[in-house]
């Protein structure tokens, strides 16, 4: 059970979520796929490709070799994609794809968190057109994502200018902790993965959210608190509470400028960008 509302006089604080199996059930940009084929982005095969993809997410069976294999396929798969047209995708599906796989436990998360007077931010590997419309429909006050290079003609060029990966979600967290405010040691933080014990080192209560392997080790012996999410439910069966309105989903400084989104965001590694990650303001 969370504390009540924070002191008026306390410092700010803020709950970090990781988005891909901490707070949906399944990985946010991949669910697209068949939305993506249907509007012509990729073919038929590239589905097929991005389902096992998403098998393998699930079952946390990939080791690095295949993760690399997978993360520069799909990063080269969205080059050329125009941006307006998967923004309007994004928004034509979201509803129907993304609110059946949001969990129960981390929609009342959110609600306790809030109610807390703690501000939510959602950090995420995905791309930013993606992760931005989920943070809305969520009610996050803040997302921290990839983005991708635009170029003149509002298509992706397959290049990265911030990557929301490992370390880099903690410099977030950090930079975010500047600019608003918050007091790191009084914060939360939830994720699924090792990749993410940088963000969660960051903040004063970490939790685990069923963890891979490596994260459930790590947690085991830091006495970090794991939490187990197995309900997932649409947030309009929920209490009204989370019915209302949704605060918009602030960008953070870390995801301020073009913003992205592909299949290959979710798995682009640090190491492959062409790009150099640009720091958070």
């Amino acid at each position: 059970m969370l504390s009540v509302v924070e002191n008026c006089f306390s410092p700010r604080t803020a709950a970090f979520f990781d988005l891909d199996k901490t707070v949906i059930a399944k990985s946010s940009t991949l669910t697209f796929s068949k939305s993506f084929y249907q509007g012509g982005l990729i073919n038929r095969r590239a589905v097929l490709r991005t389902a096992y993809t998403q098998f393998v997410f699930m079952a946390g069976g990939a080791d690095h070799e295949q993760m690399e294999k997978m993360r520069a396929y799909l990063s080269a798969l969205c080059k050329g994609w125009n941006v307006q047209q998967v923004k309007e995708i994004v928004a034509e599906t979201l509803h129907d794809l993304i609110d059946p796989i949001i969990y129960d436990e981390a929609a009342t998360l959110i609600e306790e968190h809030h109610t807390a007077g703690r501000d939510v931010v959602i950090v995420s590997t995905s791309g930013a057109e993606v992760v931005e419309p989920i943070g809305e429909l969520l009610g996050a006050d803040r997302v921290v994502a990839t983005r991708m290079v635009v170029g003149d003609d509002g298509c992706f060029t397959g290049e990265i200018e911030y990557y929301a990966y490992g370390p880099t979600k903690a410099e977030a967290v950090r930079a975010l902790a500047v600019s608003e405010g918050y007091d790191l040691s009084r914060c939360y933080a939830y994720s699924d993965s090792a990749t993410d014990v940088p963000m969660l080192e960051a903040v004063g209560h970490p939790h685990a959210v069923n963890p891979d392997r490596a994260l459930r080790r790590e947690a085991t012996l830091r006495g970090w608190p794991i939490l187990v999410f197995n309900r997932p439910v649409r947030l309009k069966q929920r209490l009204p509470a989370f019915s209302m309105p949704p605060r918009p989903a602030l960008v953070a400084a870390a995801a301020v400028g073009a913003a992205a989104v592909t299949a290959g965001l979710v798995w682009y590694a640090s190491r492959r960008r062409t790009v150099g990650a640009a720091m958070p303001g």
